[in-house]
């Protein structure tokens, strides 16, 4: 997947407009943050060429100076043993020299604003770059906050919940069952009268005298 094709898109690109209208906007910051960065690279390494271009062409330049005044000496020499021939030539070479200069000067000058334009560019890369990467935490933030929700809401939402608190209404209905069942005995039987319990207590005398009784003959059998 490529977004950009060329440095200049990547400084003319929106940045946000882009993430927002992706379907994947975290996958696509991705790939804007990892093309800046390799953009970044080639940039810089054709910076590094130019200087390095450069350096080189000025060396030449001061090699051909120092050869130009040689050059200047040699005719002085000549022109002071009457040699007006060999001066002449000598600063013909001097001139070649001089025309080989400026046009070395020349290429000097378009690398430098060359330079500039590359510093420029690099300049507002690396800041598209710190815009797509504070996208890039801002949409990772909004993600772990969509995912917390989720996760909060399955907490006290979810199937999982739903099902416990299910239980729990069973367990409910089971307890108020089991109530009512008690209630419901106690309903059936309720409480005896003092008749009935004096009742109770002649009966027990009559079957503990019965039971002596038949104890006694027992004995006396």
């Amino acid at each position: 997947m490529s977004i950009f094709s060329r440095t200049r898109d990547i400084i003319a690109a929106n940045v946000i407009d882009l993430v927002e209208r992706s379907d994947d906007p975290a996958k696509t910051i991705r790939v804007i943050i990892l093309e800046m960065e390799e953009t970044l690279v080639e940039v810089r390494a054709s910076a590094a060429r130019l200087i390095a271009d450069q350096k080189e062409k000025r060396q030449q330049i001061a090699r051909l100076a120092a050869l130009a005044e040689s050059w200047t000496e040699r005719a002085e020499l000549a022109l002071s043993r009457d040699r007006e021939d060999l001066a002449r030539l000598a600063l013909v070479e001097k001139e070649k020299l001089a025309g080989l200069t400026a046009e070395i000067d020349e290429e000097v000058g378009s690398i430098e604003q060359a330079l500039r334009s590359l510093e420029a560019d690099i300049a507002k890369l690396q800041g598209k770059l710190r815009e797509a990467r504070a996208r890039q935490h801002a949409v990772a933030t909004r993600l772990e906050s969509a995912e917390n929700r989720v996760r909060l809401r399955e907490a006290y939402a979810g199937q999982r919940t739903e099902a416990a608190f299910e239980s729990f209404e069973a367990l409910e209905r089971e307890a108020d069952y089991a109530e009512g069942q008690a209630d419901a005995l106690l309903l059936a039987a309720p409480p005896r009268t003092l008749e009935e319990e004096i009742a109770e207590l002649r009966v027990a005398d009559r079957v503990d005298a019965e039971l002596e009784a038949m104890k006694a003959r027992r004995l006396a059998a």
